[in-house]
């Protein structure tokens, strides 16, 4: 490889990492190119890159970009690209190993990943805050309404008992 070209790749690399919100390292070693093709489309699908370059071409990336080790590329929401590389392993059985990751400024190990994978994603924590939020309001409700349903139970009844006799 020509020295322009891991020039040009140090760069991409270092724009990459610079703007992620999490990178995760794996080791894709044995990993057959039928199932390395699999994992970048389920990847892809979940709005994750997954890129493979040389140990040292990512060292000098990493230094280029203030932060250490790279492969997966998550740019919105950080649980996503976790979930989707275990959901591949475990869907595939696949050889492919979690090695770790950086999440902001933060070194993550293997069982990191792991834990954060199994969060539940944003939108789904977004709706249970909501209903959180929604339940004592519900429960203000029906305190309020209580009185005012007993009052008007406790006149229905008087009105069919004067009315029935």
């Amino acid at each position: 490889m020509l020295r322009q070209e891991k020039e040009k790749i140090i760069e991409e690399l270092a724009e990459n990492l610079a703007r992620s919100t999490i990178v995760i390292t794996t080791d894709f070693r044995g990993l057959p190119a039928k199932e390395m093709v699999q994992l970048r489309q389920k990847l892809r699908e979940a709005g994750v890159e997954y890129r493979v370059a040389k140990n040292t071409l990512s060292r000098f990336a990493a230094e280029k970009a203030g932060k250490k080790h790279l492969e997966f590329f998550g740019y919105d929401d950080v649980v996503k690209p976790a979930q989707a590389l275990r959901d591949h392993i475990r869907s595939s059985g696949s050889m492919l190993k979690i090695t770790g990751g950086i999440l902001g400024d933060r070194l993550l190990l293997a069982e990191d990943i792991v834990a954060l994978a199994s969060i539940p994603s944003r939108e789904v924590l977004i709706a249970q805050i909501l209903g959180q939020l929604q339940a004592p309001l519900q429960g203000v409700y029906n305190v309020l309404r209580a009185p005012l349903q007993g009052l008007s139970n406790v006149l229905q009844a008087r009105v069919r008992c004067l009315e029935g006799g």
